[in-house]
């Protein structure tokens, strides 16, 4: 009797290590909303049922705080297998050594998804594109109507979209033809530099030696930019702008596909027009961001870690998590095929606008600059500066950075 319980304690030994021996994994990720969270534990499950050796810790972030807590971790050369990281910060966090190189993984020339540019630093791979994001220009059908537009009219070149912005303005005292934003932190930039490309501007010179953000280009587009803030501009934070432009008050803004989320959800009557940034001559270029999935240098289970970065990727999870959030831009272009995204049109302007984009430099200096180029739009906006000496002020600033 002795022996035989012997025999089944070890035997119970023995199983209990192979359970032991599961491979565990953390992934930090954002996306806490409760209309979302669900989808992303059941496609973790899902991971964990076609990978039964391989268990997922999912830890929720805030945007908070989330940047703060990673920075923190990854200093002290702990933190997660697997990381969500906005777009700003991959080359950040690639030069200080905390991500690992992706290169040999990951295939940019292969045609299968966009935005491998931001995840690009000093010719190294360092994050799988997720689900991206881009602006794109919502006018008011009714208020175009009114001011003369046929029906199918949507401005193409920048021209064309100042006039009508004039023209909407002209309406009525309570009618603003553009919706300008605020002095809001982070959001104010990305509203400029689709201007600022669409001149044909940069940032940089592209062997990247020298800052041009005071160029003749970048000087036109922000006078523009002041122009219709000045003459025919709603000014409020961005949910303020959106509020009003919903309420019939606005012609023309920039958003994201946030705002087609919320005409949905908030049941919104609107005559809605999506269309393409407009250019000089033809449809412009959009500011380009995203979420990326990247993998801890420190981390020991790194083939695991990218196992899980290539499933919540794959084109079918990618649809699914766009379905639950109604994104507009996965990175997978298979799954930008997919019915949801091809039987609407508004999503189709997002999926076309994806192709006329430019996204900030891969630089790990990029807040200090992303700071810089706010400040001169504030300066120009709610200061007494003008454009050419706000932008020659973020240059000399941006210049003497890069210099150290």
């Amino acid at each position: 009797m002795f022996r035989i319980c012997l025999l089944t304690l070890l035997a119970l030994i023995v199983t209990g290590s192979h359970v032991a021996a599961k491979t565990t994994i953390e992934w930090w990720q954002f996306w806490t909303d409760p209309s979302v969270k669900p989808t992303i534990r059941a496609i973790v499950d899902d991971f964990e049922k076609a990978n039964p050796d391989i268990e997922v810790k999912l830890t929720d972030l805030t945007w908070a705080n989330g940047h703060e807590k990673i920075v923190i971790a990854l200093a002290s050369g702990t933190g997660p297998d697997v990381l969500e990281l906005g777009s700003d910060w991959i080359a950040q966090f690639a030069a200080t050594g905390h991500l690992r190189d992706l290169s040999e993984h990951l295939s940019p020339d292969s045609n299968e998804s966009q935005g491998y540019g931001m995840a690009t630093y000093e010719g190294r791979l360092y994050a799988k594109p997720w689900i991206l994001g881009t602006r794109v220009m919502f006018a008011n059908r009714d208020l175009l109507t009114r001011a003369g537009y046929n029906p199918e009219f949507a401005p193409a070149t920048l021209d064309q979209f100042k006039q009508a912005a004039f023209k909407i303005t002209a309406l009525d005292k309570e009618i603003y033809g553009w919706g300008s934003n605020a002095a809001e932190k982070h959001r104010l930039y990305k509203k400029y530099l689709p201007f600022f490309w669409s001149q044909g501007a940069q940032i940089f010179t592209d062997d990247k030696r020298y800052c041009v953000l005071s160029s003749d280009k970048a000087i036109k587009a922000l006078q523009l930019y002041k122009e219709l803030h000045d003459s025919c501009g709603y000014v409020a934070n961005q949910r303020g702008i959106e509020d009003a432009f919903l309420d019939g008050k606005i012609g023309f803004l920039i958003s994201g596909d946030w705002l087609l989320k919320r005409i949905e959800l908030e049941q919104r009557n609107i005559n809605l027009v999506s269309t393409l940034f407009p250019g000089l001559k033809f449809p412009g270029r959009s500011f380009q961001g995203g979420e990326f999935l990247a993998v801890n240098a420190a981390s020991d289970q790194a083939e695991a870690a990218m196992k899980l970065i290539d499933f919540v990727t794959s084109p079918e999870a990618q649809v699914r998590f766009c379905k639950a959030n109604r994104s507009a831009n996965p990175s997978s272009k298979q799954a930008q095929q997919d019915d949801y995204f091809q039987t609407n049109l508004h999503l189709q302007t997002f999926i076309k606008q994806m192709s006329m984009v430019r996204h900030p430099p891969v630089d790990p200096d990029w807040v200090y600059i992303e700071n810089a180029i706010e400040e001169a739009v504030e300066e120009a906006l709610f200061g007494s500066g003008l454009p050419a000496e706000a932008l020659r002020q973020a240059r000399q600033k941006i210049a003497e950075l890069k210099q150290k």
